[in-house]
């Protein structure tokens, strides 16, 4: 009787549980049924734009891009309450014509790229599906080189395509899906409170300069997770852009479980930073065959707090001077900006400012870290108050040589005078700051051993060094 009552109780619930569940399409919104050819020459922006809008309208769903498709567009903008799903085996591509990117990715300054899937003021955005978006990022470009490809001349309009701008998005998901061959910045997050980007994959060309993966632009309470990035410029940056002001500081950003690949630095923190970059863990990440590991390149006014680097394996290795950084695993800088002729110089300054000044760098931490590298550790600013309370604890350094670059120098650019220090290579090289803590570390020649090799740790103008 209990067994019957039981059964009676589940094919209840069962049914009433058919009868309440969605409907198949329902809030689904299918790309193709608002006009999408899918044949990879069309340009469908129109018909996507016209999906997302019919499904914000409606209170809210899903944007499907089906399977089995290339959907070739042009620039088109997200809206509140959608989630834009791509299928397997399913592509967006970035409509290669220049003349479609009109909208700035920096606003008033047009020096810096355009947008093309973009969105503001938004809430509960998310993007999802083991689809592709595809920046078409080397039809942008000039002529390729051994190192790199050659940028197209400009003045003050760049018309090369960001893949991702969001503005000012509340409750940001974006999971699963693999971005490729950006033609400028991949994924840009700014003025964005409370985002979650998991699971997806940045497989940008290494011969593309600018084509950062993550940058996080005063943005707040982000969790970045399980992501393999490869780009030719950082991997993962957070900064505070001066065009964005209003929005305030970067704060409160965890990023974990994640592999990068980069030709300049694969976690940057700056060098735009007119603000505050505070509360920031990075936990269990890999870097390997890349510029730059793990970089802090304080160039304005703003200052970086309370940063954790832990449990992580870095490899770094020399690449062409195309490239900033000389393979340095680990670098923590604050150096004025240098006054330049860039394409942008006149937003690097905070305006009617002639010339720059750096913020403080302070309470960096660095535990388990084991690096390989051709080059060791640098530390260094512009007073010796400026980059304090600096700790290394279980840090292990292998020195070994592996290309044929010139060793000995280190990368201070972009900063006021000589980018360069020429010098030998040591393991840690501290120039002008306080409050350092060398703990457990150890640092290894391997078997190849340059001329310009010599002893662990040089020191110029630091106070208050303690080695244990």
């Amino acid at each position: 009787m209990k067994i019957k009552a039981f059964l009676f109780a589940l094919c209840t619930l069962f049914l009433w549980g058919a009868c309440t569940a969605p409907k198949s399409g329902e809030n689904m919104y299918n790309i193709m049924d608002y006009g999408a050819k899918g044949d990879g020459r069309t340009d469908d922006a129109a018909a996507i734009q016209a999906a997302i809008q019919a499904c914000s309208e409606a209170g809210g769903g899903t944007v499907l891009v089906p399977a089995g498709h290339t959907f070739m567009c042009s620039p088109f903008a997200l809206a509140s309450f959608v989630n834009l799903h791509l299928e397997p085996n399913s592509t967006l591509l970035a409509n290669p014509n220049e003349a479609a990117y009109t909208l700035s990715a920096f606003r008033e300054n047009r020096g810096e790229g355009m947008m093309w899937i973009h969105g503001k003021d938004l809430k509960q955005v998310s993007i999802t599906g083991t689809g592709t978006i595809d920046g078409n990022g080397v039809a942008f470009m000039g002529k390729e080189l051994d190192d790199s490809f050659e940028l197209k001349p400009v003045s003050d309009f760049d018309p090369r395509p960001h893949v991702l701008t969001l503005v000012n998005v509340e409750k940001l998901v974006v999971r699963d899906v693999t971005i490729r061959n950006s033609a400028y910045w991949t994924v840009h997050l700014i003025g964005c409170n409370d985002a979650s980007i998991d699971g997806i994959s940045i497989m940008n060309n290494l011969k593309i300069r600018n084509g950062d993966g993550i940058d996080v632009d005063h943005s707040k309470n982000v969790r970045i997770a399980n992501c393999h990035i490869e780009s030719g410029d950082d991997c993962i940056c957070l900064k505070n852009r001066r065009e964005f002001e209003e929005y305030g500081a970067c704060e409160d950003i965890v990023v974990t479980n994640c592999t990068m690949i980069s030709r300049s630095c694969a976690i940057k923190i700056g060098s735009e930073n007119m603000d505050r970059i505070n509360r920031v863990l990075f936990n269990n990440c890999i870097v390997k065959e890349s510029n730059r590991g793990i970089g802090i390149q304080n160039r304005d006014e703003g200052t970086v707090t309370d940063v954790i680097f832990s449990n992580m394996i870095v490899d770094c290795m020399f690449f062409s001077d195309v490239w900033w950084g000389k393979a340095e695993p680990i670098y923590v800088t604050s150096y004025p900006r240098a006054v330049g002729n860039h394409k942008d110089a006149g937003w690097r300054f905070p305006k009617g400012a002639t010339e720059g000044h750096c913020g403080e760098v302070s309470r960096i931490y660095f535990t388990n870290v084991k690096c390989t590298s051709e080059n060791g550790i640098f530390v260094g600013s512009d007073t010796p108050d400026k980059v304090n309370r600096i700790y290394f604890k279980d840090v292990n350094l292998l020195l070994q040589k592996r290309t044929t670059y010139k060793g000995g120098i280190y990368d201070k650019r972009p900063c006021v005078g000589e980018g360069f220090i020429q010098d030998k290579t040591y393991g840690f090289y501290l120039d002008t700051a306080s409050d350092i803590l060398i703990d457990d570390c150890t640092v290894t020649w391997g078997d190849i051993r340059p001329d310009f090799a010599t002893e662990g740790i040089k020191q110029k103008n630091v106070t208050n060094l303690k080695i244990r």
